[in-house]
């Protein structure tokens, strides 16, 4: 059914719309929906995003084949998006700010995340798209301790948490504004993802935030890591789930977990670096801090204060929705770890071994 879906897709002719195209998932995503021949459009901010896009499309060896256009449009202003919602059938929302440091003030990420998501599903209504999908992320889900430590759909992270970081409340407020919008002015079909820690093959030149988790490792600047587990799904699997949200009758209104097995730990991750690349075992993670070590640090190293917080608990993040009704099936966790690897060293963004990028 799905394929089927996809092929009509195509022969409509309709464009899809892509915002964030010029991110990690945004290229993969972008990717994908040319692959299977649809149109597709992508918003940019600015002229040098086109270059990005197209680049990231020559390294995962795709044509666009003519069915690739560009708009320029920001989501901190309602000009172009008439021009980008014009004829399209479909929108896929990944774009939201995600900083490699902490923001001065949390309404610096809050702001632009929730009325760039409001912008775009005021735009799509007015346009008359179909559906739109939204990323969100397992942020907006599971940041609230539970005692049992099982995540469904129906969990919320609360904003209010203590010692929640900006990034995570910001996906959370802007998806509950999302939610609120298309309850009250209807007119739109709206449908959110919720991937956790997005890893996999690494297009272009500057590795995503979590790709350079695994970069650090490899290049020996983790000697230690915190106690810390969380969700892994690969980058392709979220592009494909984002398909299969956007196209799936049913999925309409619903939320969905991209998870792609039980949590792992930094530790866990080291152990399958290390076991895929003995030649680079010098450089991998020695030890894992105890809770103890990693809540006296982060009173002065800021980036562990979330691990801390957690305190080593493992969440069981349930992705059964996703798999029954759209059918998804994620990629092992392990192999898209070494996926992510394999393109680093291929890339030149680690440093290999004798032999460390051997079969």
């Amino acid at each position: 059914m799905f394929t089927e879906e996809l092929e009509r897709l195509a022969e409509a002719g309709r464009p899809v719309l892509v915002t964030g195209a010029t991110g990690y998932l945004g290229g993969h995503t972008v990717a994908r929906l040319l692959g299977e021949g649809i149109a597709t459009r992508v918003t940019i901010r600015e002229e040098s995003g086109r270059d990005q896009v197209l680049a990231a499309l020559r390294q995962a060896g795709v044509d666009p084949a003519g069915k690739l256009s560009f708009v320029t449009a920001s989501l901190d202003d309602d000009r172009g998006w008439p021009d980008a919602m014009d004829g399209v059938g479909h929108v896929l929302h990944l774009a939201s700010p995600f900083p490699l440091t902490p923001p001065e003030t949390e309404e610096e990420l809050i702001r632009p995340a929730r009325d760039g998501a409001l912008r775009v599903l005021g735009a799509a209504r007015a346009a008359g798209a179909a559906r739109v999908v939204m990323t969100s992320s397992f942020a907006a889900v599971g940041y609230t301790v539970k005692e049992d430590n099982h995540y469904s759909e129906a969990d919320w992270t609360d904003p209010d948490t203590e010692g929640l970081p900006a990034y995570h409340k910001s996906k959370t407020l802007a998806e509950r504004a999302a939610w609120e919008y298309a309850a009250d002015r209807g007119g739109i079909e709206l449908t959110v993802v919720n991937p956790t820690g997005i890893f996999g093959p690494v297009l272009g030149d500057r590795p995503s935030a979590s790709a350079g988790l695994v970069r650090a490792m490899l290049n020996g600047d983790m000697p230690v890591v915190p106690v810390m587990y969380f969700g892994v799904v690969d980058v392709r699997d979220v592009a494909d789930l984002h398909l299969r949200a956007m196209l799936h009758p049913k999925a309409a209104g619903e939320r969905f977990l991209g998870v792609g097995g039980p949590a792992l730990s930094f530790w866990t991750m080291a152990g399958i670096l290390r076991e895929r690349y003995p030649a680079v075992a010098d450089r991998l993670p020695a030890r894992e801090l105890t809770v103890e070590e990693m809540t006296e640090r982060a009173r002065t190293e800021p980036s562990l204060r979330e691990a801390a917080t957690l305190r080593g608990r493992v969440p069981v993040i349930d992705n059964t929705k996703a798999r029954s009704l759209l059918g998804w099936e994620p990629r092992d966790t392990a192999r898209t770890i070494v996926d992510t690897a394999e393109s680093l060293f291929r890339l030149g963004l680690a440093r290999p071994g004798t032999g460390a990028a051997e079969g």
